[in-house]
């Protein structure tokens, strides 16, 4: 087992590049990427990093120039042979070439496209620009360089002796979590956490740690590079970014108000029937629900990803059930700022219902709220987001509206369009 607390301490090493592969990434974004580049290759999107915790100063915090070194390595990064072979010849789903040989022989020679980062008080913009599906790769090495060097800045004045007594202490809380939740009959739960994580070692150290707390409940991970080398099923599906970027192409309201079935219309002729989980909040999840075509009932599951989750998961029940589905074989993902009780009540609530996954994210990977002085540690609510594309500004919505994003009068303009009434504001945790 890796000595964490003196690989901390030896952070420079060169061993240490905080990605180490195109594979550290999760599985959706490959997914994502296969169907963008066959739909959209030419459409120019721009993604920004977005520091939604204010309060953190990242460019206090964070050396410009360790995380302009950690940048320009990932652009230098390609596949390995053997992670082309994994991709290539394994099977996802029950599906084996997942990924198409052109794909593969396009994603071989990828290098990512190049960045702009300049800072702005106690920020730091951080902006991609350039064809989506190349862009689009930037998103989750982007977040988790910056999470790592936060971490590392953090830590960095910490002793050898210091840094062992708080691996230690995190190492307990993540062990005993899994300790409870192993409790659980009939969970169904994977790791979520490589966006926002303290760090790749660490995560890889709390995948393994919850493989053998919780043996068949665990089901998998969303990072790639992780699933590869620990033997696991890659978990993922699609992700607000499509129809975020699909909706800014649409030329009028009623193209607008079409642009998040038509993509999962494309979705579906994609993967020929797979891969089949709506995430339904990108503009209000009751409106997506009330205005979907009788098709979409058909799929396999709901993702849950904001908003008050027993509400929206009794929606996506009534609205199974009123197209004649039984919800008993559908399937509800949890997977917004999850952590034990969140799990727990969700599980005691839906169970028997409907079949249930949970992907636990931030809460797993990134937990070390109170182990330092300041809670100078503790996660914090950090994206990378597709923020224009063929220069017309995106917009979410969320069933949250302290998650949404946009300008003012477009986000106006999506509430209208959408029908989106009043919503309760809920704190971000993650």
């Amino acid at each position: 087992m890796i000595d964490l607390a003196t690989r901390v301490w030896n952070h420079t090493w060169k061993i240490d590049p905080i990605v180490r592969s195109l594979l550290d990434t999760d599985f959706y974004k490959l997914l994502m990427c296969q169907s963008v580049r066959r739909s959209h290759p030419q459409t120019r999107v721009t993604f920004e990093l977005i520091n939604r915790s204010r309060h953190v100063p990242l460019a206090r915090l964070v050396d410009e120039g360790e995380l302009r070194e950690q940048l320009d390595h990932v652009r230098s990064l390609r596949l390995s042979r053997g992670e082309s072979t994994w991709l290539r010849g394994n099977t996802f789903y029950g599906k084996r070439q997942m990924f198409r040989p052109d794909f593969m022989e396009w994603l071989e020679g990828l290098q990512l496209p190049p960045y702009h980062l300049e800072r702005q008080g106690d920020q730091y913009r951080l902006t991609f620009e350039g064809p989506w599906p190349e862009v689009m790769l930037w998103e989750i090495p982007a977040l988790a360089i910056i999470m790592e060097l936060r971490s590392r800045a953090v830590l960095k004045g910490m002793g050898r002796f210091a840094l062992q007594i708080l691996y230690a202490r995190a190492m307990t809380r993540v062990w005993e979590k899994g300790e409870r939740l192993r409790r659980i009959e009939g969970l169904r739960l994977a790791d979520f956490g490589t966006r926002r994580r303290h760090g790749y070692l660490w995560q890889d150290w709390c995948v393994q740690a919850m493989i053998e707390a919780l043996g068949e409940k665990f089901i998998g991970t969303s990072n790639c590079l992780i699933a590869k080398k620990r033997d696991l099923e890659a978990i993922g599906t699609n992700a607000h970014e499509l129809p975020m970027v699909r909706a800014a192409l649409a030329p009028d309201d009623e193209a607008l108000r079409r642009a998040p079935y038509e993509v999962l219309a494309d979705w579906q002729e994609e993967h020929e029937g797979n891969l089949r989980v709506i995430l339904p909040d990108t503009y209000g999840t009751k409106g997506f629900l009330e205005n979907a075509p009788d098709w979409l009932a058909e799929w396999t599951g709901i993702r849950i990803d904001s908003g008050d989750p027993v509400e929206n998961a009794e929606l996506a029940l009534r609205w199974w059930q009123a197209h004649g589905q039984d919800p008993r074989e559908k399937l509800l993902v949890f997977s917004d700022g999850l952590d034990v009780p969140e799990i727990e009540a969700l599980h005691a609530r839906f169970a028997g219902r409907v079949r249930l996954t949970f992907g636990w994210g931030t809460l797993l990977t990134n937990d070390f709220s109170g182990l330092v002085p300041g809670d100078a540690l503790a996660p914090f609510s950090l994206v990378c987001k597709a923020v224009a594309a063929e220069g017309r500004p995106t917009v979410k919505l969320s069933d949250n509206p302290e998650k949404a994003m946009g300008p003012p009068e477009e986000v106006a303009r999506y509430r209208r369009v959408f029908g989106v009434g009043e919503q309760i504001a809920r704190a971000v945790r993650v």
